[in-house]
């Protein structure tokens, strides 16, 4: 008898102990609701801070028999932290959404009803008809939006959001898709700082060489005003990420799995 849990949520976490426990409980009261199984992966990617105590913490005192899991990665950034969970994930399908929980965890039933009706990955977005953004600053609207369009014109890619922390899969697709990862794969280094990075362009450009049924699933989005902002250097990291993705893909290094 297969034993794997329907569903996966796996959470990238870097410095979040101001909001880990209550994202965390939010996530497994609604999961508890549900009539499938489901289990919940946190991985830590190095923080300093005390996010790893906090979720410890929580999966022990955490009963209800949903399974709680929490990884430690070194400091590699959210591209590797998100890798990691989503391959160590047992679920059918496997999601991964922002610590905060910027995109509420009930916008998984639209991700699973397009997985179940033959998308092999669902993709959040903030923009388009259905989507809602709210109280996000102008400021922030557009570089977001500017960033889309550079994503867009660089890497050729159709989607109107590519960096939305909300995403799920197949598991044997994202099996597939996160062991053929260049930028933020197993030889991943270890970095200084956030570390956002654009990881989401190259799975998706990878998705779409692969031939793979991708779906984009408007959701709500709220701004966080506790949330950091984006410094230039990350920026410059991410823009860099996606000329890379682009570069590799003009010289071939995707042409074989």
């Amino acid at each position: 008898m297969d034993n794997r849990p329907f569903l996966s949520v796996i959470i990238p976490a870097w410095n979040e102990q101001a909001c880990l426990a209550r994202s965390l409980e939010t996530i497994v009261n609604y999961l508890h609701k549900q009539e499938y199984s489901a289990e919940v992966i946190v991985v830590d990617d190095g923080s300093t801070d005390a996010t790893v105590d906090v979720a410890r913490s929580f999966a022990a005192e955490h009963d209800g028999g949903l399974p709680l899991t929490v990884i430690e990665n070194e400091h590699r950034g959210k591209g590797y932290a998100v890798r990691t969970g989503l391959l160590a994930g047992e679920g059918k399908y496997v999601l991964f959404t922002d610590a905060d929980l910027s995109t509420p965890i009930y916008e998984v039933g639209k991700v699973i009803g397009a997985l179940e009706s033959g998308a092999d990955i669902a993709i959040g977005t903030r923009q388009g008809i259905g989507a809602e953004r709210v109280d996000e600053p102008v400021l922030r609207s557009l570089l977001r939006r500017l960033f889309n369009l550079l994503v867009r014109l660089i890497s050729s890619l159709p989607y109107r959001d590519t960096q939305a922390g909300f995403k799920g899969f197949r598991r044997e697709v994202a099996q597939d898709l996160f062991h053929r990862v260049k930028l933020y794969g197993e030889g991943a280094e270890e970095v200084r700082g956030r570390a956002l990075t654009a990881f989401d362009v190259e799975v998706l450009y990878l998705a779409l060489q692969a031939g793979y049924r991708i779906e984009e699933i408007p959701v709500r989005w709220k701004h966080d005003p506790q949330s950091r902002h984006v410094p230039p250097r990350e920026a410059v990291r991410m823009l860099r990420d996606v000329i890379r993705v682009r570069w590799m893909a003009a010289h071939g290094t995707y042409d074989s799995k």
